[in-house]
């Protein structure tokens, strides 16, 4: 992995083949690393070249000491800015939590994306209660709970569950904590006529976290905003439909070169 040095800590972040440059950065969203977008970011991805990143306490990037809401919204915004700078990306895809990241970047950093990809993720985050108590008290009953029927997968196989409860448990309680937090404080409803970027919206049709409602206000509100709906996938529909999501998503892309 490549790491980039910014305010005074490292980002790592991969990008596909030899070269390090990339058109489009890849954001995942809470208690995730790069790995989640493995089919999105390589060779055979819908953008190429591409790169993936992990934000702060994440994977291979040193943590920040931030509390949980804007002041680490703002951390991982410049995590994302440093990485984009340094690879020359454009385009700005993120999942959840890394689509409040790349809106809060669009919105307020210097940095102005060709495009955004906002996938399973919403203007505003709100997480429940019983969520937010088993992070702080029963991070087991957390990771079970994420992991039942339509809400981070609607029909993954038993190694892809394996794999994302590993993944979690991985980034551990404090960290994962502090991103569904950073998403219950999220909320730009009252500004997105503010974000110039055109955007995807793109949501699993059987996605309880941020269900297809959220999506349909995200393009009801942006200015130039577009719909899509992958089918027999729920919040991870880039992982658990990746042919399908790298279709919507290169279809959007090519839209924007016409």
């Amino acid at each position: 992995m490549e790491t980039v040095r910014h305010d005074g800590r490292e980002t790592a972040y991969r990008v596909a083949g030899d070269d390090a440059s990339a058109d489009a950065l890849y954001v995942h969203g809470s208690g995730a690393t790069h790995r989640l977008w493995g089919a999105q970011y390589g060779r055979d991805g819908p953008v190429r070249p591409a790169a993936a990143l992990d934000l702060s306490g994440h994977g291979a990037s040193d943590d920040v000491a931030t509390d949980p809401g804007e002041t680490s919204l703002r951390a991982y915004a410049r995590d994302v800015v440093a990485v984009a700078e340094s690879t020359g990306a454009e385009t700005l895809v993120g999942n959840s939590l890394g689509g409040a990241v790349a809106l809060r970047v669009a919105l307020d950093t210097d940095f102005d994306p060709r495009a955004l990809v906002l996938a399973g993720t919403g203007s505003r985050l709100a997480v429940g209660e019983d969520l937010r108590e088993w992070l702080a008290d029963d991070f087991d009953r957390a990771v079970d709970f994420l992991h039942g029927p339509d809400r981070l997968f609607h029909d993954a196989d038993e190694r892809t569950l394996d794999r994302s409860r590993e993944q979690l448990r991985a980034t551990g309680r404090a960290v994962t904590r502090r991103d569904f937090l950073t998403c219950h404080d999220f909320d730009v409803r009252d500004r997105l006529e503010e974000v110039e970027a055109p955007a995807l919206a793109v949501v699993g049709e059987h996605d309880s976290l941020t269900p297809p409602a959220f999506h349909e206000y995200l393009a009801e509100h942006l200015s130039d905003c577009e719909y899509v709906e992958i089918p027999d996938a729920a919040h991870l529909s880039m992982a658990e439909r990746p042919e399908a999501f790298g279709r919507a998503v290169a279809r959007f892309l090519d839209s924007l070169a016409d």
